[in-house]
């Protein structure tokens, strides 16, 4: 007999996770799938391995500047093993307390591959390792490691709703060569116990962007290859100018509008070489490690299979992923799906949002939290933060719109912590004064830019926010003279 719930989530990233305990607190019974660690991609090879290293690479570029302010070190090196050990134990503290959250709150944990029958029934199976890197079922390790979870060969969970929280993996492009030892995505860069001499990029997004400030920070060589016109192609133009500008004060290359052909072996086979069109003009760059960070795609593997059912096996998915509505329902009744695996915007805090709304809906209640403006970090040195819409975006939808903008050069705290260029902008409404987006380049953007969304959420004017006393010396400052 199948074991009942109220709500099945499958997969236990933030999205997922979060998403399970919002259930149990609108008194639902829930159990959670997953089929590797929980946490998910974020957790164990994403958003929190990489800051963990970014903070030892950023401690150590400090160093450097060290006897500028009377600081004087002997000798500073980086030990790989230990920063790789330190990311290890900050991965298995969180997982603890992920793991506790789930037993405070009684839901029931199975490891495996979720697949979903039919609209009322996952099957939870164990298997072995894909070549993706997400297990198809068995999560390998000691059962001491995955505490109050749940681990057998088959189970069926029958349920009244189906949560789709899978994530998504890197995605690589079909480039000649991208097999060859030395070329790594995310997942194998972060695992990484030692370091590339030289590292060629390809792709300067957010990812490739962080990877660039970890290696530059540490001494390394980097180039980085972008096929657009322009590193962080998301983002305001003239972040991506000012970063493009401090990564060349640190030696990083980079080259835009550039076109990766194929990657080849040195003639010795001790390094590779990475080879690309730019402005009509054949290329290549010589490296002893190549990332790939293209982007990611949607995870469905064992999600739907030949044992679904047909209405299931017809869910309608786009390019790989999973279309849903604005209520995050499939096209299936019943299946829910948030986060990476619906494609957009692919973040850790905006699946949450969605997972949070998602259960909201399946239990009859409204959607509360705005997620029609996320907002994006990026945690190079200095850091980015972004949310709203920017000015050239409400250029391009007809909104008339003021642009205040701050030097953060003229910041005390920033002067006094010798931080790089920076800036903090604000749009506005120009007849309301509204605020509708900002974008921040400077030490803790990343912790500030929530202020702003705040602002945008509840409709605040640049003349509401410049009512509040903020402290001196902060960085925080910055915001009020942009709002002035």
């Amino acid at each position: 007999m199948a074991d009942k719930f109220d709500l099945v989530v499958i997969g236990a990233g933030p999205g997922g996770y979060e998403a399970a305990i919002e259930g149990v607190q609108k008194g639902m019974k829930v159990a959670l799938v997953e089929n590797r660690e929980l946490g998910g991609t974020c957790l164990n090879r994403g958003c929190i391995p990489t800051k963990t290293i970014l903070h030892t690479a950023e401690l150590y570029h400090e160093l450097q500047s060290g006897p500028s302010i009377g600081l004087t070190a002997r000798e500073p090196a980086v030990d790989m093993e230990m920063v790789q050990k330190r990311k290890d134990e900050v991965l298995e503290q969180l997982r603890k307390g992920i793991a506790s959250l789930m037993k405070t709150n009684k839901i029931s944990v199975y490891y495996g591959t979720g697949t979903i029958l039919d609209r009322e029934h996952v099957k939870v199976a164990a298997a072995e390792e894909t070549s993706e890197g997400k297990s198809e079922g068995k999560q390998e390790g000691k059962p001491e490691e995955q505490p109050d979870g749940q681990k057998q060969d088959q189970v069926v969970l029958e349920t009244s709703h189906i949560l789709i929280a899978t994530g998504s993996v890197p995605a690589c492009p079909p480039i000649p060569g991208s097999s060859l030892p030395g070329v790594v995505t995310s997942d194998g860069l972060l695992d990484k116990k030692d370091m590339f001499e030289h590292l060629v990029i390809i792709g300067g997004g957010v990812i490739g962007m962080e990877f660039a400030s970890v290696y530059s920070s540490l001494g390394h060589g980097v180039t980085v290859i972008e096929a657009l016109d322009r590193i962080l192609p998301t983002m305001d133009k003239e972040i991506a100018q000012n970063l493009k500008m401090i990564m060349k004060k640190r030696n990083v290359d980079i080259h835009t509008g550039a076109k990766v052909e194929e990657i080849l072996q040195t003639e010795d086979g001790a390094g590779l070489i990475c080879r690309y069109v730019e402005k009509d003009k054949p290329c290549e760059a010589r490296a002893d490690g190549i990332l790939i960070a293209t982007g990611r795609r949607a995870y469905t593997g064992g999600l739907i299979t030949d044992e679904s059912s047909q209405e299931v096996k017809d869910m309608a998915m786009e390019r790989g992923r999973i279309v849903t509505d604005e209520t995050y329902k499939t096209s299936v009744p019943g299946i829910y799906a948030i986060g990476d695996v619906t494609g957009g915007i692919q973040l850790a805090h905006a699946a949450t949002a969605q997972g949070r709304n998602a259960v909201a809906h399946m239990a009859g209640e409204d959607m509360v939290i705005r997620t029609d403006m996320v907002p994006s970090c990026v945690y190079t040195n200095p850091e980015i933060g972004c949310v709203g819409i920017s000015a050239d975006e409400a250029k391009a939808s007809g909104i008339e719109a003021v642009t205040k903008k701050y030097i953060m050069s003229a910041n005390g705290k920033s002067i006094l912590s010798q931080q790089e260029r920076g800036f903090i902008k604000v749009v506005a409404d120009r007849d309301s004064h509204r605020i509708l987006g900002a974008q921040m380049m400077c030490a803790r953007a990343t912790d500030m830019i929530s202020q702003f969304a705040v602002a945008i959420a509840n409709e605040l004017t640049l003349e509401d926010m410049a009512k509040v006393i903020f402290p001196h010396p902060t960085f925080s400052e910055g915001i009020l003279e942009a709002v002035r």
